[in-house]
């Protein structure tokens, strides 16, 4: 049982990352949009999925609360002003993103909490993933640190990184989704996105060796995680030549196998560890017996149709958007 809620976990949080993801990289492109038509389409290119992929972040918190009680506590403890900020943000989007449709005089309004929601609630993310990786200081099982641990200067870079790599998705799914304009905007951007986000990865594993971080450990003992970032230079090289020859259909997928090698090399850093170097995934397990029960309702009923539903969707949503139809 705790094998499978562990996978559970890691599933849901992966579909989280790349499906709202490349929504909220839709959000932070939008302020550059050249105009009202551009603005339009780009929305049209999300509306009937963007709501419908925050159900993975859900599901995510359920599992953690769940399936994992000791983790969800700790990391409450210690994002808990950071998860309040990104939850707050990703309200404030979700009514800018209906409201500005209604509003004319508030428009501009309404276009500076939709890019200000995305901006921060990516950023948030990122920041707390970057915590994750220098850290907690955890003792007992408890969370042991201020309510500020978590602010350090290495996780306001990974906040960044997380920024560029949500945009690059972004990008990338203009590119499949519309035409014309926001088509044309989406490869002129993937190349130098790709740039930011190659040079932030450099920059940080130049700050986690300077460190001495105890993940980069992990690459000396499993040589064999060295695969991952292979699979991912692989990839970057077909985004690349995509981004290049303009072929619509291959760079989301593309940037979706080198976000599963990110994830997957996390992961396999941090293993047999849900809390880096604290907190193991079998510690933190909840009783046998509350993992079964579980699994007879949420894991064999509320998981299959969330992830039925979300392959119908976007089955019944394929193809290109026409600019010619108005989201009201």
């Amino acid at each position: 049982m705790i094998e499978f809620w562990a996978a559970a976990l890691a599933l849901t949080l992966m579909l989280y990352v790349l499906l709202d993801g490349f929504d909220l990289g839709v959000g932070m492109l939008f302020g550059i949009a050249p105009d009202e038509t551009a603005r339009r389409h780009m929305m049209q290119a999300i509306a009937p999925v963007w709501d419908g992929n925050e159900t993975w972040l859900v599901l995510a918190a359920t599992i953690l609360f769940g399936a994992f009680p000791t983790v969800y506590a700790l990391l409450l403890s210690a994002f808990y002003l950071p998860l309040l900020l990104m939850l707050a943000a990703l309200i404030l989007r979700g009514v800018a993103f209906e409201f500005r449709y209604k509003s004319r005089r508030l428009r501009r309004v309404w276009d500076a909490g939709f890019v200000g929601g995305s901006y921060c609630a990516a950023f948030v993310q990122g920041v707390t993933v970057g915590a994750l990786v220098q850290e907690l200081p955890v003792q007992g099982g408890l969370y042991a640190g201020g309510a500020f641990t978590w602010l350090t200067p290495f996780s306001l870079l990974c906040g960044l990184g997380l920024c560029l790599g949500y945009a690059l998705l972004g990008a990338a799914w203009l590119c499949g989704k519309t035409e014309s304009d926001v088509r044309d905007l989406g490869f002129r951007l993937l190349p130098r996105l790709l740039l930011g986000v190659l040079v932030f990865l450099g920059a940080a594993f130049a700050y986690a060796l300077a460190m001495n971080l105890r993940v980069l450990h992990r690459w000396v003992e499993r040589p064999e995680m060295l695969v991952l970032p292979l699979v991912g230079a692989v990839a970057c090289a077909g985004l690349l030549y995509a981004a290049r020859r303009r072929i619509d259909a291959l760079p989301f997928p593309l940037l979706a196998l080198i976000f599963a090698a990110a994830f997957a090399t996390l992961a396999a850093s941090f293993l047999p560890y849900m809390v880096p170097f604290s907190v193991t995934v079998t510690e933190a397990a909840a009783p046998e017996a509350s993992l079964s029960f579980m699994f007879w309702g949420a894991g064999i009923v509320v998981l299959p149709i969330t992830l039925i539903y979300t392959l119908v969707v976007y089955r019944v949503f394929k193809g290109k958007v026409d600019i010619a139809e108005h989201y009201d």
